[in-house]
């Protein structure tokens, strides 16, 4: 099955040997993103930008690839600090919708760039 390659500018041009997603038949397959603004390429500042940050640039790469938040049927949220993590579920609930995709949230020591979240995940299109 061929795989199609999603790029879009509404998101952090890839800052190493990846691609934003990449789809294959129904099923896209989301890139990690982390509190990058994409006009800039900075770090933007604090967590709760950064939050707001990493889900902006998750959907505009869902509509790259043809879909939307509501297409994401699998999440990974990886956070530096997991007393952050009830602020993430606050902010999710602005980008989601119920039913929730299924997630997972983990606690690293560190993320690229000095990100103090990262999100990916994988959607399916109808």
């Amino acid at each position: 099955m061929a795989k199609q390659i999603i790029h879009t500018d509404g998101a952090p041009q890839a800052i190493g040997t990846y691609s934003q997603a990449v789809k294959v038949g129904s099923t896209v397959y989301l890139s990690g993103q982390i509190g990058l603004d994409p006009a800039s390429m900075e770090m933007v500042d604090g967590i709760e930008a950064q939050v707001h940050r990493v889900f902006k640039n998750l959907r505009a790469v869902t509509e790259a690839a043809g879909g939307s938040m509501a297409d994401i049927v699998k999440l990974n949220i990886f956070l530096t600090d997991l007393s952050n993590f009830a602020l993430v579920n606050t902010i999710m609930a602005e980008y989601f919708a119920q039913p929730y995709p299924a997630r997972a949230a983990v606690g690293v020591a560190s993320l690229p760039r000095g990100a103090l979240v990262e999100a990916d995940g994988v959607m399916e299109l109808a």
